[in-house]
């Protein structure tokens, strides 16, 4: 079940950012021993394949980390992350013998677009509740945990499946303290009442009729 637990954390790890783990087992097709992708997944591993990653890597993470424009890469990537998942996953157990590949690619799906969802959701209020500022913030977050998980995956799967369900509680609580750490970032301050105790407290001499 080895390349299974690959697979399955790679997927987890691209429903945070689809390229960090593309990138990862691309490299380590090229580097090491570990990983031989076959066709067609081998795409990535050329030299144009990679560059691609980097690139499309390189506006994720920029997008990502900017107030609005994040949202509209979460959208965006409604599509890709799940996809994304759903290769990686398939890449993993294709050739293993240890799951049939339709069945990998459902699981990949899933997983990667579990984890995309409840990011999203909890990015929107992130944003709302800390007027943009908590967006970089847990962006970077979400994309360490991303490449720690992707790395794992590969050089100690097991390891990456602890990890996952661990780092899985840890982006929880961030998502929770985070917004209540910059206060109510959407409340508008109403006008301002001044009552004079002066005028209050002193009236207006009465001024009897006839004089």
């Amino acid at each position: 079940m080895t390349n299974t637990l690959t697979g399955a954390v790679l997927a987890a790890a691209a429903g945070l950012n689809a390229y960090i783990p593309l990138l990862v087992l691309a490299l380590a097709d090229r580097v090491t021993s570990r990983i031989d992708l076959p066709a067609p997944y081998n795409v990535i591993t050329s030299g144009a394949g990679i560059a691609v990653l980097l690139l499309l890597l390189t506006v994720d993470l920029i997008f990502d980390k900017i107030p609005t424009l994040d949202h509209l890469n979460d959208l965006v990537n409604t599509a890709v992350r799940p996809a994304a998942g759903m290769f990686l996953m398939m890449a993993a157990v294709d050739g293993s013998g240890e799951i049939d590949v339709i069945i990998a690619m459902f699981l990949g799906l899933l997983i990667a677009g579990a984890v995309h969802t409840y990011k999203s959701i909890n990015r929107i209020r992130i944003a709302k509740n800390s007027s943009g500022l908590g967006s970089p913030l847990v962006s970077m977050v979400e994309d360490g945990l991303a490449g720690i998980a992707s790395i794992l995956a590969i050089a100690y799967p097991l390891l990456g499946v602890v990890f996952v369900g661990g780092a899985g509680f840890a982006l929880a609580w961030v998502y929770r303290v985070l917004p209540s750490s910059f206060g109510p970032g959407d409340r508008k301050p109403g006008p301002e009442v001044v009552v004079s105790s002066e005028s209050s407290s002193n009236p207006a001499p009465k001024t009897s009729l006839g004089e």
